[in-house]
């Protein structure tokens, strides 16, 4: 076996008010924003400029663990998890080594999703639950979400509502 080609990538889970924003990407899922990252860009940069490229809005990370007590070096929010997922492109096989992370829309952002043919919805804590598939955007029936994809919804949604309640 060769050696397998890599690339980092981020993904930004972005909840508010008991849903999470999933897309038809075009690899056929349902996916949260996320993309690569690009050169001297940091893991949290990469996240919430994707984010933004593709929800339009601006985003903040929501933290899933303490931070050590020492100052420096300067510390980054540690992602949720680190998914490996092979991509099978044709001619082109290679891993994404994805940075996931938890985010909420900033205070004052419009909560609209864009509607640029990419089939973005709002998911709701009760259809991660109980509903394996949503609707195509391309009304070509429905597809499976992602176990992971259902699981971090679901997780990003609590993690959101636990940041609020400690607000309050």
């Amino acid at each position: 076996m060769g050696v397998v080609e890599r690339h980092f990538t981020v993904s930004g889970f972005v909840s508010q008010g008991g849903c999470t924003a999933l897309h038809w990407h075009r690899l056929g899922l349902w996916l949260p924003p996320g993309g690569h990252i690009e050169e001297n860009e940091d893991p949290i940069q990469a996240v919430l400029r994707e984010v933004h490229e593709e929800t339009g809005m601006r985003a903040e990370i929501v933290p899933t663990s303490g931070r050590y007590g020492y100052a420096q070096p300067r510390q980054l929010p540690p992602p949720v998890t680190i998914g490996v997922y092979d991509i099978e492109e044709p001619g082109r096989p290679h891993q994404h080594i994805d940075l996931i992370y938890f985010t909420r829309p900033r205070a004052g952002e419009s909560l609209e999703l864009p509607s640029d043919g990419n089939g973005w919805l709002w998911v709701s804590e009760d259809e991660l639950r109980t509903e394996s598939e949503l609707e195509r955007p391309d009304g070509a029936g429905s597809a499976v979400i992602p176990e992971d994809v259902r699981q971090l919804g679901l997780d990003a949604i609590a993690a959101v509502r636990a940041l609020e309640a400690d607000a309050a």
